[in-house]
Parts: C-alpha cells; structure tokens; sequence
C-alpha cells in the first residue's frame, strides 16, 4: 500500500437528501454515471448499460443471498438487546454484533422474539459467540428481519426483503447486500445474454464489516475487516479465456472485485479458490483480474471508495462524486449506479 495515503483524502459532503431511503419503482428504473477510460463523464440511464458492453466481454456477479440477519431479544436481566449476525460458523453457531446498554457475559441467555433462548458462548474480538437451539439460518428466516444498511432510516418492511436482495442470489450467508446488482432485473439479463455478453458468478458474503468507519488517518494501519468468497474453477476458466481473447473482465460490484482479486492472489493452485479475505484495496493497487466495474456510489472515507479510486485514480473518482452530487444522483445501497472504465494513462 501507498504509506502516504490519508483517511482525509477520500472524504466528500454529501447532502442528506441524496441518500436514497427506497429502492426506484422498479428495478433497472436508475441512472448510470459513466466515468470513460478518458476520464470523461457521461450522464445515461441504467437501461443504457448494453449499449457500453461488447459482445464476449464477461459480467461476473456476486450471487450471494441476504440472509434476515437483525434480532431482538432481552437478556435474562431484563435488558433490550439488539442482534446483527455476522457469520454463521456451525449450523447452530453464530458470530454475531450486540447492541444493549451492558454487554452480555459469558454463560448468559438472550431470549429472542418471545420464542427461543440464545446462549452466550464467548468473545471473538468484537464479535459475540451465540449458540442457538436450532439450525441459525432456519430461526433467522422465521424470527428475523432485513438486516438495512445504518443510513436507511425506516424498518425493514416486506418491500426492502425482496428489493435488498439480487434477482440471481443463491448461496445464503451476507448481512448486506452487494448493492450493485440490485439494478439487474431478468429482462436486462436477457438482453445482455442475446448480445453476446458472458456471465458468470462468484460468491463473497458481504459483513457489517462493510459500514464500519475507518477510524486510522494512515491509511497503512487500517485493519481490513474479513468475508468469506468462493471463485469456482469454471469461472477462473472463464476469465482467462476472456482475456485471452481480448475482451473486458467487468466485476458486478466492489464486492465481486474483492472476490476476484483475492481469488488473484492464489492463483496457481489447484482447485476452486475460497477463504477469507482481508484485501484492502486502495490506489496503487495492481488489479489482475478486474478491467472495468459497475457499482454504486460510496460512503465518505469508506474502504469502497478507497477501491474505486484505485481503479479509476483519486482525481477522476473525485470529479464524478462532485458532478453526481450536483446532477443530483441518488446514493448507496438504493441509489443509482456507475460504470467505471479505468484510466487508460
């Protein structure tokens, strides 16, 4: 990493109304800031997006599922406890965020929903370890809620628990969705398909992780968060043919780019690539697998924004942040998108 880099050089103003609270009325229904190889700006509609591929470049998503992630409880002392799982590490075992007044110790019960108890395993750094008396993911589908990003500021609703959820997601275990690929409706992947783009998926399941602060101003002693990622060896098959053939790897998402480039880091090794990951990605960074990517728009001083700058460069990624700011872009999570080509200098 560039030692030199500060927290400070990738902050914005950003006005409260821009952030979008609802996804658009439809999928696909957005706009896409255009950020050229030239550097230059171009105002189009998500809708557009074909027009910008050519045929035999590769799309790779992220097919992660959003898992209903938020519980409430009380702790056997009586106190209100809120739940965000983080990781499920057995069936019956979570890694999990507690917010309440007292932190609960070790040997201690939460009783969630009016409906089951949880038992309080340990600490895990910041994390809590909770066994639960069933499988997790089968409680959480029944007791649990959307977990929405800390910015939207309603309650999770049946709306956010189809919208914050990929039209393709399969392989649940994301606490977040990889926001970029809310934009997909079926028909756009239709239309991508009859002209001639390839497909594929890789698997990262986005954390909590993905909201928290930078709270260093050197960049260099950052702690990155970990997320888990598979990279199946058909779609390592697929990148290396794309490129060799002279087309474009374009990642659905920042969480696709981390997947891939991760996966780039033990390439060589046989078999599918997956592990944890703690890739922090900021200029300087030489990408090997990613040419070019769609996302969203990122929160001030985050670690995605830090990501775009490295492929794109600081100073372009600063001119489209101020001119989507003053065209009036809608931002994060249910905002519009961009398609970011990197600099060709």
């Amino acid at each position: 990493m560039n030692s030199s880099l500060l927290l400070s050089q990738f902050d914005y103003h950003l006005p409260a109304e821009l952030i979008a609270q609802s996804p658009p009325e439809r999928r696909g229904a957005s706009r896409l800031l255009h950020l050229d190889s030239a550097g230059g700006l171009h105002d189009k509609l998500f809708a557009d997006l074909p027009s910008l591929l050519n045929p035999g470049d590769l799309l790779v998503f992220n097919n992660t599922r959003v898992i209903k992630a938020r519980l409430h409880g009380q702790k056997d002392t009586g106190g209100k406890v809120e739940i965000l799982v983080e990781r499920i590490t057995q069936p019956n075992i979570a890694l999990v965020h507690i917010r309440a007044s007292k932190s609960p110790k070790t040997g201690s019960r939460i009783h969630i929903d009016d409906a089951f108890w949880v038992d309080m395993l340990g600490r895990d750094g910041e994390l809590f370890e909770l066994q639960f008396p069933g499988r997790v993911l089968d409680l959480l589908e029944k007791h649990g809620s959307t977990p929405l990003p800390p910015y939207i500021e309603h309650e999770a609703g049946q709306e956010d628990d189809e919208r914050y959820q990929t039209v393709y997601a399969q392989a649940p275990g994301a606490v977040a969705a990889p926001t970029a690929g809310l934009h997909f409706d079926q028909p756009m992947l239709d239309a991508l398909a009859a002209a001639g783009i390839q497909e594929t998926f890789v698997t990262l399941h986005v954390g909590a992780g993905t909201f928290q602060p930078v709270r260093v101003e050197d960049l260099s002693e950052h702690h990155m968060h970990s997320e888990r990622y598979s990279v199946s060896e058909q779609t390592l098959a697929l990148i290396r043919a794309t490129r060799a053939a002279g087309k474009r790897v374009i990642a659905v998402g920042t969480t696709s780019v981390r997947a891939l480039e991760s996966a780039a880091q033990q390439d060589g090794q046989p078999g599918p690539l997956e592990g944890d990951t703690r890739l922090f990605i900021t200029p300087g960074y030489k990408f090997r697998y990613v040419d070019a990517l769609i996302t969203n728009f990122h929160l001030p001083k985050s670690t995605l924004l830090m990501l775009v700058s490295a492929l794109a460069g600081m100073e372009p990624i600063q001119r489209a942040y101020a001119h989507a700011i003053q065209s009036r872009y809608r931002f994060f999570s249910y905002g519009d998108a961009m398609f970011i080509e990197p600099s060709r200098t």
